[in-house]
């Protein structure tokens, strides 16, 4: 950004941004979920992403099922596939657990919309 800015318009853009992340609140949650990703991240080293999610750009990769069954969340009708991306060999997790103090008390309410519509679509008959 700097580099396409210049000077002073570079340095006003890096004062705005970092004024505002410094007066944004913050939240023991997002410090105990990235914890909790790192230690996940360290206990199960460089997993493969799972094939769906994976592009296929050669006639290999697709035989090998890159990209199969994908589905964009936009495409959807509700908006959200519901689609697992943990690695095949790890099962999902939840690092961030919101607090109900302010702004994130609607987060939770988002996440817990989320995990009703993913139980949903994994479970279409009720």
């Amino acid at each position: 950004m700097y580099e396409r800015l210049g000077s002073p318009e570079g340095e006003l853009a890096i004062a705005q941004a970092v004024v505002y992340l410094a007066t944004a609140p913050k939240s023991i949650a997002v410090y105990r979920g990235f914890n909790a990703a790192h230690r996940a991240a360290r206990r199960t080293g460089s997993l493969m992403p799972p094939a769906h999610i994976l592009n296929a750009p050669t006639r290999l990769m697709k035989n090998l099922g890159y990209g199969k069954d994908y589905q964009y969340d936009p495409d959807t009708t509700d908006g959200f596939s519901g689609a697992d991306y943990f690695p095949d060999d790890m099962d999902r997790e939840t690092y961030y657990q919101p607090t109900g103090n302010g702004y994130e008390a609607q987060i939770s309410e988002r996440l817990r919309h989320w995990a009703a519509l993913r139980r949903q679509h994994r479970n279409p008959e009720g």
